[in-house]
């Protein structure tokens, strides 16, 4: 019986060292893919981690239990980043993962594609202008409007976002919906004796198909018998309807101590009323509606009357010339802004980060990407730098998080440690040796 018991003891001693082989070539394992991955940019390090095992003993007796390993793969550990001269190089630092998908799946186009994260990427545009990796990976957004707005999605699920395409060569343009003047008129052109000349000043403006039209605007003084009229009479006409005219207002401006130069009132002979809330009144050129902003009564930003020069001070306006899309750059908050060659720039997608409560629940993928699980928790869509998530680094990349020191040091502990066992198998070999000669 006791025999029996040893006998027992030096099996465990055996089935120990052998678990004790198996767990520190698990152990070399993730060492070695983790050296391998040295400079693969985004890499998150494996490790390795040991759990032992009991089994109970009765008596004086005592049975090794052994080892169990088990291996985690760090994803919310960062690499150092950095830069590179490609503008759609893109990196995340801090909190978050860029929203990815396999190219192959959207070439497919059966739906939408399944969602992957990762945290840096090289992307490029491809045959159909789609922000690709090298290794298959295109870049996903939410699209914008035509004006740059981004609508709102719902940021807990990814079925809103599409994959960003960079049309370049592509020809855009917007039409121009509103004018904001900054005008001043001469104060001494309405009063007695004045020549009563005319002012003109005309506006170019974009139509709807991308044409250049003006609107021509003038402002005719009021000359009076004696002292100061303080009033002229603007008419706006319209090049895309041959001179026609679609507006007329007659403009009083205050002569008070305190508010001196500034509109008084706002008369319409024909066109839209003006409204004294925005300080705009809109008329319809041949494209549509158009709002001039001339400023508020007793403000100074928009129409004045002060000294004895005209001067246009400011003039703006929204809509762009038709042009071509030359280059596309993402900023820190994840806008991916187009630039085209008439010096104009619109958002055209917006690049959410996406977070989870536990990022090393996820299942690592193929090319540094991640699969949301159970044991990551549900996902959200952030925008980059709100939130607990961090920004987006363009002209960036994320290198390996693989400490290549630490790795060559664990490997000779691994090294040491897979030698003893190995020891241990051999020393229970020739224990049981000794056992089989013990004569009856």
């Amino acid at each position: 019986m006791q025999q029996k018991g040893v006998s027992m003891t030096i099996s465990s001693s055996l089935n120990a060292g052998v678990a004790g082989l198996s767990s520190n070539a698990t152990r070399l394992a993730a060492i070695s893919d983790n050296i391998a991955n040295s400079a693969t940019y985004g890499y998150k390090r494996v490790e390795a981690d040991f759990q032992s095992m009991v089994i109970s003993s009765n008596g004086g007796s005592y049975s090794a239990g052994g080892v169990r390993s088990s291996t985690q793969r760090l994803i919310d550990e960062r690499g150092s980043l950095v830069s590179t001269s490609n503008p759609t190089d893109l990196a995340v630092r801090g909190r978050g993962m860029l929203p990815v998908a396999l190219a192959s799946q959207v070439d497919v186009g059966n739906g939408s594609s399944q969602m992957l994260l990762t945290t840096t990427g090289s992307f490029r545009t491809d045959a159909e202008g789609r922000l690709v990796t090298e290794s298959g990976l295109v870049l996903l957004g939410w699209p914008a409007n035509p004006d740059g707005t981004v609508p709102e999605f719902p940021r807990d699920t990814s079925d809103g976002l599409e994959p960003v395409q960079i049309n370049v060569n592509q020809l855009t343009g917007e039409p121009t919906t509103s004018i904001d003047l900054g005008v001043n008129l001469p104060a001494t052109e309405t009063e007695a004796g004045a020549a009563g000349d005319p002012q003109q000043l005309s506006i170019e403006y974009f139509d709807n198909l991308g044409k250049s039209e003006n609107i021509l605007i003038e402002f005719t003084p009021t000359v009076p018998a004696t002292a100061s009229s303080n009033e002229w009479t603007m008419v706006l006409t319209d090049s895309a309807q041959g001179g026609a005219v679609i507006g007329e207002y007659t403009l009083s401006f205050d002569d008070a101590r305190a508010s001196g130069g500034t509109l008084l009132g706002v008369a319409d002979t024909s066109g839209g009323a003006y409204d004294p809330v925005t300080g705009s009144i809109i008329v319809n050129v041949a494209g549509g509606p158009m709002e001039i902003n001339i400023g508020q009564l007793g403000a100074n930003d928009g129409l004045t009357q002060l000294s004895d020069s005209f001067a246009p001070l400011s003039i703006n306006k929204d809509g762009s010339p038709v042009g071509n899309m030359i280059s596309a750059e993402v900023d820190e908050n994840g806008f991916v802004h187009a630039s085209f060659d008439t010096g104009i720039t619109r958002v055209i997608y917006q690049v959410p980060l996406v977070d989870l409560p536990n990022p090393n629940g996820m299942v690592a993928m193929d090319q540094q990407t991640y699969l949301p699980s159970p044991e990551s928790g549900s996902f959200f869509l952030w925008d980059a730098g709100d939130g607990p998530t961090g920004d987006v680094v363009a002209f960036a990349r994320e290198e390996s998080a693989t400490d290549v020191a630490g790795e060559l040091t664990d490997m000779i502990q691994t090294q040491r440690a897979y030698s003893s066992n190995a020891k241990v198998i051999q020393t229970v070999d020739e224990m049981l040796q000794e056992t089989t000669n013990i004569k009856r």
